[in-house]
């Protein structure tokens, strides 16, 4: 019986922090903004997965559950709804709401700076470091200079008093 109850705590205890990992994401969609054409309730889904939530910053419209996501989500399927592209779609909230409902980020315009700060900050990094290790080696080493003849007899004067 000890055995049991060991095995059963043990396996809770491996399994039991992993099970948020493998659990479904919640879906914040209410049944009223669902579509009744599947293709462009799929479309919608796929859509609402790439805006950011305003007010949540790092969730999708899909995943929050916030008023301004549940506007955005059908301020989405209004636009699928009138014919709009996926492209018209996602230009139409950009313009609304900035480029900032994007959970990507285009690399166009002044965006390819931060885009490639991050390589170009790593790359004057590893310059810096290498630059400051080769001038230590190129370095003399401290106490390693020889004395001239005139210090070596002002040593042995000062030695011998």
């Amino acid at each position: 019986m000890k055995r049991l109850a060991l095995s059963l705590w043990l396996a809770l205890a491996i399994v039991g922090p992993l099970a948020p990992l493998t659990a479904p994401q919640a879906l914040a969609v209410l049944p009223d903004e669902i579509l009744p054409d599947p293709a462009l309730e799929a479309r919608a889904r796929e859509l609402s997965r790439g805006l950011r939530c305003m007010v949540c910053r790092n969730e999708s419209i899909d995943e929050s559950n916030a008023e301004l996501a549940r506007d955005m989500r059908i301020l989405v399927r209004e636009r699928l709804t009138a014919g709009d592209s996926d492209q018209q779609v996602i230009a139409f909230i950009v313009d609304r709401y900035g480029e900032y409902a994007l959970l990507k980020p285009t690399t166009g315009g002044a965006n390819w700076l931060l885009w490639a700060a991050g390589p170009l900050m790593l790359m004057l990094a590893l310059g810096v470091g290498i630059g400051y290790l080769r001038s230590r080696q190129a370095a003399p080493e401290a106490g390693s200079a020889t004395l001239s003849d005139e210090e070596k007899a002002k040593l042995s004067k000062i030695l011998e008093d």
